[in-house]
């Protein structure tokens, strides 16, 4: 496989994964970092890091909008839930694991 195939491959990979978190907006962020140590917000950052290695400039706020398919206030509006106290209890675990 050339190398613009594989990544041509990792780009539909990754765009795959933006549609199937779109269509799961009841996960919500701090679920995905307490199962998986990542969440949107992180690919938003990962994005904006990797533009940069490239040495290209691109705004958190785009990236997020990339990410999440509408601006971050709005999705947080629309879809964002109050974290429950086990929700906190288990991310501070995980976290404090982590360190």
């Amino acid at each position: 496989m050339s190398e613009l195939d594989q990544i041509e491959l990792q780009a539909a990979v990754f765009r795959r994964l933006l549609e199937h978190l779109d269509s799961r907006k009841d996960v919500q962020n701090i679920e995905l970092m307490q199962l998986a140590g990542f969440c949107r917000n992180c690919l938003s950052k990962w994005y904006v890091a990797a533009a940069e290695e490239r040495g290209e400039a691109i705004d958190l706020g785009d990236a997020r909008e990339m990410v999440y398919g509408m601006p971050y206030d709005e999705w947080k509006e629309k879809y964002q839930t109050e974290a429950t106290p086990e929700q906190l209890a288990a991310f501070a675990t995980h976290r404090s694991e982590e360190e």
